[in-house]
């Protein structure tokens, strides 16, 4: 060992073709670069559990290895929590699934790409046959937060054959309370560039500082084109917005489109509650202070998921909605011991 050097937790930065994305409308790229953290007794012969770790609204996997001040990175907290025994070992894996509109919420639109199918038909296998991994549901994890919270629960709640733990920290849901508060500061912005979607996006992309005031606007396209996605149009205009730009009125028919996303409503088919009481594990967490009003959202769905006899636990903690990577301190080591091999 070289003296007075500090050894980095093992992580491979893997190039993973994604055919499924090919030839998608908004021309990003089909082979993604997705971090893999490798535990500290992997030797390529011991099989290992997997936590698929989804990044949030404008980030993506390798947002997870960057530094900050103060703050561990989340490959930096999972070794640690392993080398301490808190956490048994298991891989992490961090998809990305960015878009030009700045995500996919993890789902399939012909707006912006095959995103789901991406994850559960070519990533976990490609990541199966390249790391040695134990290769069944139950060894098979996934969390978020924000937009990957959601896309965690959401992808849970459809793919019960891939996954027997969830985390969903601070996940998108309560449409009506997440989002709708947003639609008057999205159509001021649009109507500042002429309500014009195309001409918004090409200004925005191309200045080097982006302006945080025009960021509701396109958090509003992101969720548009995966939830109400127009393939009759060319990018970027391929989307319906839920609301008159002119009057901010919703269009009832594209916010049913919305809604029909929403975690509280899927919890409404039978399907998705078996899904949810398939899990070894469902964890949710939201902070008491969310600006996005979601705190009310996850109370709402620990009741519906309590009223039908789903085993979950849901927590909430006294902070806002940015900056809590360190509730994954609290959920990687819960869906480790739930998928542990």
């Amino acid at each position: 060992m070289v003296t007075g050097c500090t050894i980095l937790p093992r992580v491979v930065l893997a190039s993973i073709p994604g055919s499924t994305l090919e030839n998608n409308p908004l021309h990003d790229p089909a082979v993604r670069r997705v971090p893999v953290y490798l535990p500290p007794s992997y030797d390529g012969i011991r099989q290992f559990p997997v936590i698929y770790l989804l990044s949030g609204f404008a980030s993506t996997g390798r947002s997870f290895l960057n530094y900050s001040f103060g703050r561990q990175t989340v490959p930096e907290m999972t070794d640690e929590l392993i080398k301490k025994g808190l956490m048994r070992e298991t891989l992490v894996v961090m998809p990305d699934c960015m878009t030009r509109y700045g995500g996919s919420q993890y789902l399939d639109s012909p707006a912006t790409g095959a995103y789901e199918t991406y994850l559960t038909d070519e990533l976990i296998p490609f990541i199966d046959r390249t790391f040695r991994t134990l290769e069944n549901r139950k060894f098979r994890a996934l969390a978020g937060k924000s937009s990957g919270g959601f896309g965690a629960l959401r992808l849970g709640m459809r793919h019960p054959d891939l996954f027997s733990a969830v985390a969903c920290h601070s996940g998108d849901m309560g449409f009506e309370l997440a989002y709708l508060p947003n639609f008057p500061h999205a159509a001021r912005i649009l109507e500042k560039y002429r309500g014009s979607l195309s001409f918004f996006l090409e200004t925005y992309e191309s200045l080097d500082k982006k302006p945080r005031s025009d960021f509701p606007l396109l958090d509003i396209m992101a969720m548009a084109a995966a939830y109400s996605p127009d393939p009759l149009k060319p990018a970027p205009e391929n989307m319906r917005l839920p609301f008159k730009p002119l009057t901010c009125e919703l269009i009832p028919e594209v916010w049913q489109q919305w809604l029909a996303f929403d975690p509280l409503v899927m919890i409404g088919s039978e399907a998705c509650r078996e899904a949810l009481d398939s899990l070894n594990l469902l964890y949710l967490d939201c902070g008491s202070h969310d600006e996005y009003h979601l705190q009310f959202g996850h109370r709402r769905f620990s009741a519906l998921a309590e009223a039908a006899g789903i085993r979950h636990l849901y927590e909430e903690f006294p902070d806002s909605h940015a900056d809590t990577s360190y509730r994954y301190r609290t959920s990687l080591p819960l869906l480790a011991s739930a998928i542990a091999g």
